[in-house]
This record gives structure tokens, C-alpha cells and sequence, in this order.
């Protein structure tokens, strides 16, 4: 494959000078009434100024001449060139991407909405002139599809699959490099470098968002109960334990069961407890 060569252009200044000079002899050819050298200055001079360009800041010139690649310049600066040379501007300057969520189905077939925010920039002008159509929307594509790839790899979280050890939304710098090493695969053949490419938005599709939301309250309260009777179990304990130690009152098992039962009714209680004081015996 052809490799990009740096083209070196004439000083436009230069070249401006010597079109000046063209564009002023056919006035001396008229005087001396040298109708043919009249002709010829001037369409000399019209063709000198079609040669001349510009190059902004990070920016380039690729340069073709009836379909051959001559170089690219990226020298910046004012300059002529062969007039016959057709020009194409490729910006070197680095890009974003700020892409739209789009709706991919996760490793066990979740809809999911990912968007992903890129930072590239164009390194190689050759491939990019010739080796794709339009590079801009060639990024936009492969980028669409690689995020498609990774989602099909990965869960979106663990709830249903236990066994992931990386998930989409947990996944963090893993699933972004993996994600970045994707794309750059991806976008080599249009000789672009991907600076930077991350998940910037991950979220559970309209249609089971209420759903998902659902279980993952739920998973949530059950884990909050676990801790709750676990907190209350060892309170009781640790009650028990101090009032043999201290032999502050003797407890058969009956009263224990009863103590016990009633400490797990108000340590786990989602309410407040309203106290029932009684003015008997304890078995009245």
C-alpha cells in the first residue's frame, strides 16, 4: 500500500512576484505592439495564480495530478503549487465525538442505550483521502459498530449473571480500554488515531428500565434486611450473654424465647415500636 509523502511547495511569495511580473510585461509588449507576447504573459499569469494556496494550522493539502498521489503538504504558510494539482483539505486538528445512545442488547440479550464520547484525529492523509470514502463518516460508523460488539461481549451488570467478573456498567477503565482498543483497530485502516474513547452514558432501555429499577430496589431492600437481622441477632446476643454474666435476673427458656422474640420484633421493625407496659406477672 502507497504511504503518505510529505510534499515540499514553492514560497508563495515567490511565485506571487513572478506572476506580478507577468501580469505587468504584456503592458511593454503593447507598447512595442507585441500582440502575441500580450497573449501569452497574460495567460501565464492566469495560470500562475491557480497554483497559489494556503494552509491554516493543523491542517493539510493531499495533492493528486490526473489521479496520481504527489504528497501531502503540511507545512503551513502561503505557497504555489502546479496549478494542475488537484487539492483536498484534510484537518489535522483532534475531533470529538459525542455520539447519541444508542439501543444494543447486552451478552444475555438486555436492551441497553450506550453513548460514548471519542477524542481522534487524522494521522495518516493518504489512507484517509484514499483508502475510505468519507473518513468523518466512517468514524461515525465503525465507532456505532464496536460499541455494538462490546455490549454483545459483556452484561450490563451481575445481577443476572453471577459469574461475570467485568459488566458493562461496572466495568469502569476495563470496558473503556477495551472499548478504545477496539475502535483504534477499527479506524487504522482510515488512517485515523483514537486519543481517547469512553462510555459516557449506560442505562437500561426504556422498555425494562421500570422493571430493572424494580429489582434492583428490591435486591437493595433485601440486603438492607440481611444486615438489619444480622445487627439484631448479635444484639440479642450480646443482651443475653450480660445479663447471665451480671446475674442481673435468671431467665428460663420460656422467658428467654419470649425476650428474644420481642427484641427481633422492635430491633427489625420499619416502624416505630409502640410499648405495651405490663402491670401483671410475666405470664399474665
Amino acid at each position: 500500500m502507497k504511504k503518505e509523502v510529505e510534499y515540499l511547495p514553492m514560497s508563495g511569495y515567490l511565485a506571487l512576484f513572478v506572476i506580478i511580473i507577468l501580469v505587468i510585461a504584456p503592458v511593454f509588449a503593447i507598447i512595442f505592439a507585441k500582440l502575441i507576447w500580450t497573449v501569452i504573459f497574460i495567460l501565464l499569469g492566469l495560470f500562475g495564480i491557480a497554483g497559489l494556496m494556503t494552509v491554516n494550522p493543523n491542517e493539510s493539502k493531499v495533492l493528486v495530478l490526473f489521479g496520481a498521489y504527489k504528497g501531502t503538504v503540511k507545512k503551513n504558510g502561503f505557497m504555489w503549487v502546479n496549478p494542475f494539482f488537484t487539492r483536498k483539505r484534510i484537518s489535522l486538528r483532534a475531533r470529538n465525538l459525542d455520539s447519541e445512545p444508542i439501543k444494543v442488547n447486552d451478552k444475555i440479550g438486555n436492551p441497553v442505550m450506550i453513548g460514548v464520547v471519542m477524542v481522534w484525529k487524522v494521522e495518516n492523509t493518504y489512507k484517509a483521502a484514499f483508502d475510505v470514502d468519507d473518513y468523518v463518516h466512517f468514524v461515525d460508523i465503525q465507532s456505532e459498530a464496536a460499541i455494538r460488539k462490546l455490549a454483545g461481549h459483556y452484561s450490563y451488570d451481575n445481577f443476572e449473571d453471577e459469574d461475570a467478573n467485568i459488566t458493562l456498567r461496572g466495568g469502569g477503565e476495563s470496558v473503556n480500554q477495551m472499548l478504545e482498543d477496539e475502535i483504534t483497530e477499527r479506524l487504522a485502516i482510515a488512517g485515523i488515531r483514537v486519543i481517547e474513547a469512553r462510555i459516557n452514558y449506560i442505562a437500561y432501555a426504556q422498555e425494562i428500565a421500570g422493571a430493572m429499577l424494580k429489582r434492583q430496589q428490591a435486591t437493595a431492600i433485601v440486603a438492607a434486611r440481611y444486615k438489619i437481622v444480622e445487627g439484631a441477632v448479635s444484639m440479642v446476643e450480646m443482651a443475653l450473654e450480660e445479663l447471665s454474666e451480671k446475674e442481673i435476673i435468671e431467665l428460663d427458656e420460656e422467658k428467654k424465647a419470649t425476650m428474644v422474640s420481642n427484641l427481633m420484633v422492635v430491633l427489625t421493625s420499619d416502624k416505630d415500636v409502640a410499648p405495651v407496659v405490663n402491670t401483671g406477672t410475666l405470664y399474665s
